[in-house]
């Protein structure tokens, strides 16, 4: 018979593991990489549709682990360091990927691909420094969110244009939202840049040693949040 001191040890253990659920959804969409790239490279009908819908599983984990983190109150700061990239590294693996496959001939589609890549690149950059000055960080725009659904609809018409039953047709309306997706893209990190050149001047002006010219403001700790987009 379990003795209440057992009781209560089990049910700590229950609420550890279920403290980790957050990371271990983020996580898994970095885990899922490799097999979406190896279903990606086969040329089979099967291949893409599996491909598909591991990648709508992985990109549902992306709200999923949000939601069980604030549900179950443990936000991290390893939490907010993974989320954005994993993120990142899903999208930027599967656009080469898509690439490399034939899967953007569709409407010159490895040019919006490139676009996105380039803008995630430098909008992370912008981030990490404003995040060693201990500014404010980007918060995520309405707008931004909308990019994301759009690319995320346009990677998955893209993974299902194979060749066969319905596949040219799901590549050319993949192609199309990977231009919209690309547009919205332009707009969001154009806003963000304008954003982070403010704060960098106001950084800069409040900065100590502002006076004799000197960026002192390089040195100052902070922590920062990194946002997702």
């Amino acid at each position: 018979m379990a003795t209440p001191v057992d009781t209560a040890a089990s049910g700590q253990a229950v609420a550890s593991r279920w403290r980790r659920l957050p990371n271990i959804l983020t996580l898994s969409r970095i885990a899922v990489i490799p097999p979406l790239v190896w279903l990606i490279a086969l040329p089979d009908l099967w291949a893409a549709w599996t491909a598909g819908v591991v990648f709508l599983l992985a990109s549902a984990t992306d709200f999923a682990d949000g939601f069980a983190a604030r549900r179950l109150k443990v936000i991290s700061h390893f939490g907010k360091l993974m989320d954005p990239i994993a993120d990142k590294l899903m999208v930027a693996a599967l656009l080469v990927a898509l690439a490399a496959f034939g899967r953007l001939d569709a409407g010159w589609a490895v040019i919006p691909a490139i676009i996105i890549l380039l803008r995630e690149i430098l909008i992370s950059g912008v981030r990490e420094y404003l995040a060693g000055l201990g500014a404010a960080g980007l918060p995520v725009t309405p707008l931004a969110k909308w990019k994301t659904a759009v690319q995320m609809a346009a990677l998955t018409l893209a993974i299902l244009g194979a060749p066969g039953a319905g596949g040219e047709i799901a590549a050319l309306g993949g192609a199309a939202a990977l231009w919209v997706a690309a547009l919205l893209t332009v707009v969001t990190g154009w806003d963000y840049l304008r954003q982070a050149i403010d704060q960098l001047g106001r950084a800069q002006s409040d900065g100590p040693g502002s006076g004799d010219g000197n960026e002192n403001v390089i040195g100052r700790e902070g922590l920062g949040e990194r946002e997702k987009r």
